[in-house]
């Protein structure tokens, strides 16, 4: 951890959660009242916890698996940690800093912060993440939630780098279509020390339900092709810590990768428009 220690925010609470920390990869103590440790910037991979009760991936919700799919068999994907900034009304988030909470979270562009016209920097990516169903034949899921975010060009996380719920920036919520898929418009991630290039995102069965940690039925985390990030940083000056970090870490020495990023690794390549386009499919037993 590269951060200096910040002290902890007081916000008004916008939710409460009440999950104890667990996690497929690793159990590491709740942040509690987040210490606030790590409270500037995201940097330090080791210290990643999660909020999260469910590990089987199973949706309960009203969300249905009415897609025909292109498959017939299909795995779950892996749970993995919240991490400590997911902003999502949960105990890792100090029970206090929910944008899940805000009008104008449900959005496709994620650039900005909710009423904001001003964009953070970085080389565009659209990402499309298609949802199935495990117990379905890999049929879709649509009318689910999906909530992506992740940190800047600068390995920095909205909310937490500025004490501020309003800043959140490269935070979103999307249900999925009929064809279970959902395309947000944001960044190319950053690598900060610590950690491989990652996402976070979490499922719920219902858009409505989308509101707290509480209710959601999954927690993963999406990976990106190494040598093609390693590229995009090597030729944009602000990811020039990128380029640095990503020198220092592998997925088999990254603590959430470690074991394997089959299930979790997107498709990516470049577009017409200057940018990248990633995709990914990601199952559940719902």
């Amino acid at each position: 951890m590269d951060r200096s220690t910040a002290a902890q925010a007081i916000v008004a609470p916008l939710a409460a959660a009440t999950q104890a920390p667990t996690n497929r990869r690793f159990a590491l103590n709740a942040l509690g009242s987040l210490g606030m440790a790590t409270l500037f910037g995201c940097g330090g991979g080791d210290t990643e916890t999660t909020d999260t009760t469910d590990t089987t991936g199973t949706g309960t919700g009203t969300g249905t698996g009415t897609g025909t799919g292109t498959t017939t068999t299909c795995s779950v994907v892996p749970e993995e940690t919240a991490g400590p900034y997911p902003a999502d009304g949960s105990t890792a988030s100090n029970n206090t800093y929910n944008v899940l909470a805000l009008s104008g979270i449900v959005r496709s562009d994620i650039r900005n912060s909710i009423g904001s016209s001003t964009q953070v920097s970085g080389v565009p990516l659209t990402i499309t993440i298609t949802l199935t169903n495990t117990s379905a034949s890999c049929a879709a899921l649509s009318g689910y939630a999906i909530y992506l975010w992740h940190c800047t060009q600068d390995g920095n996380y909205s909310v937490y780098s500025s004490n501020n719920i309003a800043d959140n920036y490269l935070r979103g919520v999307q249900a999925t279509d009929a064809s279970g898929t959902v395309t947000f418009t944001t960044i190319v991630p950053g690598c900060y020390a610590g950690r491989m290039p990652h996402m976070h995102l979490e499922i719920y069965p219902t858009l409505a339900s989308a509101n707290n940690a509480r209710n959601k039925v999954k927690t993963t985390q999406l990976a990106f092709p190494t040598e093609l990030l390693s590229s995009i940083y090597s030729a944009n000056s602000g990811y020039s810590a990128s380029v640095r970090n990503l020198a220092s870490i592998t997925f088999a020495t990254d603590n959430v990768f470690s074991d394997g990023t089959t299930l979790e690794m997107t498709s990516m390549q470049a577009n017409s428009g200057g940018g990248y386009s990633a995709s990914i499919t990601i199952s559940i037993a719902a």
